[in-house]
């Protein structure tokens, strides 16, 4: 296996190097007809019962499944190029699965690893794909991260199977009522403690405290989303994106896609798309949410029944996605590009000092009153830190669909680097989806690392503070290429 992922790894590498490659010759060629296609499928990831649940502090074993995860998948074809988009019901899934499910797509299919997407919705109530330690990188696949790769790749390949001539169309709309900046500056400048000793200006989840001063950051209202439909006007599928990062109160042993998995089910309904041949396929990737969520400190509290909340964020985005869909100008034929690119970063760097506190603070006796409630877990994740590699090496995307620009980070991404993404593009309509190609933790800017906050802090965050910037400019890059 370790052999395998090494060849592979670099036979990716030399894809990116020429990210606007050509095609293997089980993709179309010049001499193709300019049809453009469309094919979509999906796959059960759903893990046993038992599986330990991963999201909160703690991964308690699960007894329940609500609702079963999948891997949605959709592949797109100009006669040209083809692109694959897939997106998962998971919390976070290392570099490593989705380099295995890519390798397959291509071993099977010819599509390069280049022109696939692979992301995670970001579930808190699902399994880990980020293998028995997410701090520690380059292990080899566990159980259920070779599954997931394995069904990954079966869903692409049944998309591919599914192809047929289409049309497709693109749009927006807005839902400002469900996402709010959970990171909050206090009155007079006060601050609050973190698990190192620290002190954060910004507090994430504050609660209903009488000293919110405003919050840290913005959120971005936009559901934007791609529809194809068969030249006849029968619905294959819709890819939404939304900058919320997950809704939850779905019980702490209970199995669940949260809202993302909801929505999929209620676009379907909407707009009229159930129990065709082959099945529609309804997808909801994840955008910049990382400063992000459902809780609106200012407003009134509220006692919501499990699941309550989930279904009335996933209807609302439903049925606004749904009312633009009704207005769409489809296209026949538009041209698809993609881009990739591997960025190497440096690592957070741990300080005599910090190992010298967190030994400190494993040391203490439990009868010692801590000075922060995760002060402990952090301590841990301080002395994992010191064996981390001094770079990473992180797959950075675009994809062209017309006039539509695609971009891809694999990090929980703050909602300020989205809008640059979206401002500086040089496409009309632009989204980025976060977690994609692998997951490495939080990524504020470095004018939030000042702040502070759970979202900085080393253990959350692991890639030096101006990595936001440089993505970004790679990024730029990427969108250039494409157009």
């Amino acid at each position: 296996m370790i052999n395998r992922t090494f060849l592979f790894r670099a036979a990716y590498c030399l894809v990116l190097a020429c990210t606007l490659s050509s095609t293997r010759a089980a993709q179309p060629s010049e001499a193709s007809p300019r049809i453009f296609r469309a094919g979509a499928a999906t796959s059960n990831v759903t893990p046993a019962l038992g599986t330990t649940i991963h999201g909160g502090w703690g991964t308690p074993p699960s007894r329940h499944v609500h609702d079963e995860l999948h891997a949605r998948c959709l592949v797109l074809d100009d006669g040209l190029t083809r692109l694959v988009m897939v997106v998962v019901d998971n919390l976070s899934i290392s570099r490593e699965v989705f380099d295995e499910a890519k390798r397959r797509v291509e071993e099977a299919t010819g599509i390069p690893a280049s022109h696939q997407m692979m992301s995670a919705t970001h579930t808190h109530s699902g399994p880990s794909a980020r293998g028995e330690n997410a701090f520690v990188f380059g292990r080899p696949l566990d159980d259920y991260q070779r599954f997931l790769a394995g069904r990954i790749a079966d869903g692409v390949r049944r998309a591919v199977n599914n192809l047929e001539p289409a049309r497709i169309g693109w749009g927006a709309g807005q839902v400002p009522q469900h996402v709010f900046n959970r990171r909050w500056l206090l009155k007079d400048g006060a601050t609050a403690v973190n698990p190192f000793g620290g002190q954060d200006r910004a507090v994430m989840n504050p609660g209903r405290r009488p000293d919110l001063l405003e919050p840290a950051g913005p959120t971005n209202p936009e559901v934007c989303f791609v529809a194809v439909q068969s030249k006849d006007g029968r619905p294959i599928a819709l890819l939404a994106n939304y900058w919320l990062h997950y809704v939850g109160n779905v019980g702490a042993d209970t199995i669940s896609a949260d809202y993302f998995g909801v929505f999929c089910d209620r676009i379907q309904e909407l707009i009229g798309a159930d129990r065709l041949d082959p099945p529609f396929v309804g997808i909801l990737a994840n955008g910049p949410c990382g400063d992000v969520n459902n809780i609106d400190v200012k407003g009134p509290a509220q006692r919501l029944a499990p699941f309550e909340q989930v279904r009335r964020v996933a209807g609302d985005v439903a049925q606004e996605v749904a009312r633009v869909y009704r207005t769409l100008e489809y296209q026949d034929w538009v041209e698809l590009q993609a881009a990739a690119a591997e960025l190497e970063l440096r690592t957070r760097r741990v300080t005599p000092e910090m190992l010298d506190n967190a030994r400190r603070v494993l040391a203490r006796p439990a009868t010692v009153s801590p000075i922060h409630r995760h002060e402990v877990t952090y301590a841990e994740r301080t002395l994992a830190a010191k064996d981390w590699p001094e770079t990473v090496a992180v797959v950075l995307q675009a994809f062209r669909i017309g006039g539509l620009g695609i971009a891809a980070i694999p990090f929980e991404t703050f909602t300020e680097t989205g809008l640059e993404i979206k401002q500086r593009s040089p496409f009309a309509d632009t989204f980025t989806i976060e977690l994609a190609n692998g997951g490495y933790g939080y990524l504020p800017t470095p004018e939030q690392h000042e702040l502070g906050g759970y979202e900085t802090w080393l253990g959350t965050n692991r890639v030096e503070p101006e990595s936001s910037r440089r993505i970004v400019t790679k990024i730029m890059e990427l969108l250039e290429r494409v157009r």
